[in-house]
């Protein structure tokens, strides 16, 4: 083998290490997908917790299961008031739902304006039961063509700098420093997964033959309260 063909061949392998490594980094930037974020996880809570008892609920919203449970989860939080805390952190599935880290970036941004809680519910409510709505479908310009208009019908005031927080590193930070929560549990990823008092709560515990079952939940977290109190 002469020297030449060496150095051409060497040359070729030098050329796809670099395309390889600048797909990798594109690849990264376009999903903000990167659990090992040096940011702080996320804080929207709802309820006083005056019992001690927190619900923790790790979510995507592309996904069809965590549809499935939104409105039997409101109920049993309502239900409960401000007896319980309620949290709910960021899981974007992104390998099987390529949208979901998008949609998490729209909730947070709105969340920077004081509407969290109503861009979750939007969301949400515009997914049908499987799975398959036109931000998830059309897979086009989904911050443009869906996500403005949730937010406008979530009351986020400023469409702009909506807009400019859904791209921000402060928002692609707090998203992957849920998934670095959630990394240390060691639970496998699944959404939706809850933690009722940093216990992991399987979620057969929390369902029967007829899907989410309010009935369960309720009792799963009275018994919780109920062994809090009789420590006390």
């Amino acid at each position: 083998m002469d020297k030449r063909f060496l150095g051409i061949l060497t040359a070729v392998i030098i050329i796809f290490v670099v395309i390889f490594a600048a797909t990798s980094h594109s690849s990264n930037n376009n999903s903000g997908n990167n659990k090992n974020s040096a940011g702080q996880p996320t804080n929207h809570v709802q309820g006083k917790g005056t019992t001690g008892v927190k619900l923790v609920e790790y979510g995507d919203y592309e996904c069809p299961v965590c549809y499935a449970y939104n409105q039997p989860v409101d109920q049993v939080v309502a239900h409960f008031g401000d007896q319980i805390t309620y949290q709910f952190r960021n899981l974007p599935l992104s390998q099987i739902h390529p949208n979901a880290f998008a949609a998490a970036r729209a909730a947070e941004a709105a969340g920077l304006q004081g509407k969290f809680w109503q861009m979750h519910n939007t969301l949400y409510n515009n997914q049908d039961p499987n799975g398959v709505t036109g931000w998830v479908a059309d897979r086009g310009d989904v911050l443009n063509d869906f996500f403005v208009k949730f937010a406008q019908s979530a009351g986020v005031a400023n469409i702009a700098k909506f807009k400019s927080d859904y791209a921000s590193d402060q928002v692609n930070s707090s998203i992957n420093a849920d998934l670095a929560a959630f990394a240390k549990t060691n639970q496998q990823e699944a959404t939706p997964t809850f933690f009722l008092d940093d216990k992991y709560v399987p979620n057969s515990e929390l369902t029967d033959n007829n899907g989410v079952s309010v009935s369960k939940f309720t009792a799963v977290i009275t018994a919780e309260i109920a062994k809090k109190q009789a420590h006390k």
